[in-house]
């Protein structure tokens, strides 16, 4: 092969290289175009008499189940999709400030899963709490 058939043949590996991988990136990125809440749908039960269980009997306690974080704020249940939306890490909540918090990126949400400082745009999805006697049905 002659020298400037080598560079060509190179020059244009390399090219297709570039762009594969760029390809490839862009496939990796999240998706941050829905305005809309995220989270899992989810149908279960907590058994609050379980020690697994035993935060949410305490104010400020909290539980991850299922990919939803389920919250006692001051004697009122809240439950929201446990994955940030700005980069999917999980979210705890915090009691003195009555919100949410990734702890990766310092995003927090409120108890309805609202952005209220970013780096999320996208509000966690938030779901309906229920209690009968010593269990919570976490639905939505």
């Amino acid at each position: 092969m002659d020298r400037r058939k080598f560079l060509r043949t190179s020059g244009a590996l390399c090219g297709l290289g570039l762009v594969g991988s760029t390809v490839m990136v862009e496939g990796c990125k999240k998706s941050s175009n829905s305005s809309s809440p995220q989270g899992p749908t989810v149908n279960f039960t907590l058994n609050l008499s379980q020690s697994t269980n035993a935060a949410l009997n305490t104010a400020g306690g909290a539980v991850a189940s299922n990919g939803v974080i389920v919250a006692n704020d001051a004697g009122t249940y809240v439950a929201v999709a446990q994955a940030c939306t700005h980069n999917g890490c999980s979210v705890g909540f915090s009691a003195s400030s009555h919100s949410f918090v990734c702890p990766c990126h310092g995003a927090s949400f409120d108890n309805s899963g609202n952005v209220t400082t970013g780096p999320a745009t996208v509000a966690l999805k938030k779901y309906t709490v229920t209690k009968s006697g010593n269990i919570l049905t976490i639905a939505g």
